[in-house]
């Protein structure tokens, strides 16, 4: 089983690399954000939970983002492999996923892939997509900036808790989508 973290800021393409990574090698993608809308639709212990934190406009806690991520993985023990997106965001999400990862798996994360992108980019890539997709958050760039701003503040020591570990490889997220595909793709196939 390969276990792999995907980072990437707002606009950097993350969810499309996603898709072309669970395509090319069968993986089951891991989102935060679709385990939160999953749980909640369903109104299960943990949605509901999170569902009042959110109408309270407050961010979940770790601890219930966790017992859902955990909860996914012991359902998907057979899978060929994780592609984690959203999830380690702090330092203690990541402690948090190794020791899932060690007590339900015995397996541990082999590979964090960052996809880096200019700001200028991102704000752009982001504006435009804001005027197809009626996301408010799209549509401002000063929110736009600090959405990146935010990503950056968290990745950082993310990435130091991984770089430690020899697990942190950046790819050019500028360019072609399947050239960017096919360098995720390289570094997957070293492993």
């Amino acid at each position: 089983m390969k276990n792999i973290v995907l980072f990437g800021p707002p606009g950097s393409g993350k969810g499309t690399q996603a898709g072309n990574l669970v395509k090319k090698f069968d993986f089951v993608h891991l989102s935060t954000g679709e385990m939160f809308r999953f749980n909640m639709r369903e109104e299960t212990e943990l949605g509901v939970l999170a569902k009042e934190y959110i109408a309270k406009g407050e961010l979940v806690p770790d601890e219930v983002t966790t017992k859902m991520l955990r909860a996914e993985v012991i359902n998907n023990k057979t899978a060929k492999g994780l592609l984690f997106d959203g999830y380690p965001r702090t330092t203690e999400q990541a402690k948090d996923l190794d020791e899932i990862l060690k007590q339900e798996l015995n397996e541990e994360i082999d590979l964090c892939l960052a996809l880096v992108v200019e700001d200028e980019i991102l704000v752009q890539r982001l504006l435009k997509r804001g005027e197809t997709s009626n996301r408010d958050d799209d549509q401002n760039e000063g929110i736009i900036r600090n959405r990146i701003a935010e990503y950056y503040k968290k990745t950082n020591e993310v990435s130091q808790h991984y770089r430690g570990q020899n697990k942190w490889v950046e790819i050019n997220g500028e360019g072609e989508i399947d050239e960017i595909t096919q360098s995720l793709i390289g570094e997957i196939e070293k492993l």
